[in-house]
């Protein structure tokens, strides 16, 4: 049987490596993306290179609110709604309306969508430990009280309240998945490992906010995508339910720093700034609930998948220490 799935966020850095797991998985895939222009539109473009050239794959570039969602969900079995208004630090000031425009609304369209869809199996929504912000005990279960820290994670816990009422009331499949500190290749220019990794590179400081002891989850881009195919395909009671889905690599900052010096074989020069606001201190997720409920276990640890992230931005014949474990793989 063929499933028919939509991605949304397709061209993003995590959308676009599902595309492709769910084009593997011989599933006929619908991509949606509005290309912003938060970062470069030309490196989405460029993480979609395999996914349309897939004769299985088809892209619609829009916006999600100035689509039909319903006839667009109307014979579709998994939508993967990862498309999203990015950015912890942005969500500050002005720019507030992208963030209620790209997280909340076209989250609320696509539910509305999915109320009338004949066969939708399940609706797995990108969801944030900013969710948490600072929280109050780590590791830290789903049943933490969300404090978020960030108008970005304010947002993100809106659409995911909502899409628990759209189950509760009109029973839209949806679960949502709570992402902790995503990387590996792709990753969003503006994102800690890819500016660190350019920056060691080129031979340039790396800005340090803050005392560098805070400590995050970190979790490998394809950990991510497993664990968005376990939610879609998962038969026990999902419905409903938010699911941490962490990397088990939970490592203090200035460590990640010295480790990406070791794998590079190049000096790492710090600048320490003062903390950023929207910035939590620690994250750490317990994914007991998402062991339980989806059978989901990370596969990458820290070493493995900085390696491929440092490989796919390093040109080829550079490479120092890292071709070993991406060997390995």
């Amino acid at each position: 049987m063929t499933y028919q799935s939509v991605v949304t966020g397709a061209a993003g850095f995590i959308g676009s490596h599902l595309c492709e797991r769910l084009l593997a998985e011989g599933h006929q895939v619908t991509g949606i993306d509005s290309f912003t222009d938060y970062y470069d539109p030309a490196l989405k473009w460029r993480n979609l290179t395999t996914a349309l050239a897939h004769p299985n794959f088809r892209l619609i570039q829009a916006d999600l609110l100035d689509l039909d969602c319903a006839e667009l969900l109307r014979d579709v079995d998994y939508l993967f709604h990862q498309a999203a208004q990015a950015g912890v630090r942005a969500s500050w000031g002005a720019n507030f309306h992208h963030y209620s425009h790209n997280n909340i609304d076209a989250t609320q369209v696509l539910l509305e969508a999915a109320r009338t869809s004949r066969q939708l199996r399940r609706f797995v929504f990108a969801s944030t430990s900013s969710i948490y912000g600072d929280a109050e005990t780590f590791p830290t279960a789903e049943t933490v009280a969300p404090r978020p820290v960030s108008p970005y994670g304010i947002t993100k816990l809106a659409a995911e309240r909502l899409g628990q009422l759209y189950w509760e009331n009109f029973g839209v499949p949806f679960v949502a998945l709570r992402y902790f500190s995503v990387y590996g290749p792709r990753q969003r220019p503006d994102m800690g490992f890819h500016k660190f990794i350019r920056s060691i590179l080129a031979g340039r400081e790396i800005e340090v906010y803050g005392d560098g002891q805070q400590t995050r989850d970190f979790t490998y881009v394809l950990d991510i995508v497993e664990a968005n195919l376990l939610a879609a395909l998962a038969t026990g009671p999902v419905g409903g339910e938010v699911i941490n889905v962490g990397g088990g690599n939970r490592v203090v900052l200035s460590e990640v720093l010295d480790l990406l010096g070791s794998l590079t074989g190049l000096p790492v020069y710090r600048r320490q700034q003062n903390c950023q606001a929207g910035d939590a201190r620690h994250t750490a997720a317990d994914i007991t609930k998402a062991q339980k409920l989806l059978g989901f276990a990370p596969r990458y640890d820290l070493a493995l998948g900085l390696a491929h992230q440092i490989a796919s931005l390093k040109p080829a014949g550079e490479l120092v220490r890292v071709a070993s474990l991406v060997g390995a793989a």
